[in-house]
């Protein structure tokens, strides 16, 4: 059976929209201390290291699996006809072989997180379901990496346990110019904030 193709990030948005609104399980994920690898080692090794994960993913998930790196060492997957829990015992078992048979000569931390959103119980559209991929995948690095985690929905905190009345009385007005609720403004900025320092994470 031939493997599918590791799809650059415009074709794999491509394939999730050509998908319609069919039942899916998209996976976020990428390599913990991956940054620590290629100081150590050198990019040349590094480089490895992803054709490794890229071999594995496109040979370990179910046919009809599309995959896409989505830039540096992220990579997406999306399951049609799955759902999340069936998703997290896939790569809970990706995880564990690539722990298992990682070269000795890779630092130990080196592992794979993962976080999935489900369609339609997360979300329907690209952008909200990989938010939700994304949040999962940090909470899973959070937990102490090397895991997979489903999306959870939190109440966010009141706004008014951190903002001060002036900023709180701008977002409203803000909130009101533009047609959008406050909550997916503030998603916004956390998302920008996020992204500026997704090489700490």
């Amino acid at each position: 059976m031939a493997r599918p193709a590791i799809l650059s990030r415009a074709p794999f948005e491509e394939a999730f929209e050509k998908l319609g609104p069919a039942p899916l399980t998209l996976a976020v994920l990428d390599l913990d201390h991956f940054k620590l690898l290629n100081d150590s080692l050198g990019h040349t090794e590094g480089d490895r290291v992803l054709k490794v994960v890229e071999r594995l993913l496109s040979g370990s998930l179910p046919s009809g699996s599309v995959i896409g790196r989505i830039g540096g060492d992220e990579y997406a997957a999306i399951l049609p006809e799955t759902a999340a829990e069936t998703a997290l015992i896939l790569f809970d078992e990706v995880i564990k072989h690539f722990h298992i048979h990682r070269d000795p000569q890779w630092p130990r931390s080196l592992g794979l997180s993962v976080g999935l959103a489900a369609r339609p119980a997360h979300a329907s559209e690209y952008a909200e379901l990989y938010r939700a991929a994304d949040e999962a995948l940090l909470r899973a690095k959070r937990e102490g990496r090397s895991r997979v985690c489903i999306y959870v929905e939190s109440k966010m905190v009141l706004k008014s346990n951190y903002y001060p009345k002036s900023q709180l009385e701008r977002l409203s007005k803000l909130s009101g110019a533009l047609g959008r609720t406050e909550a997916s403004l503030l998603r916004e900025a956390l998302d920008d904030l996020i992204e500026r320092h997704r090489g700490e994470l």
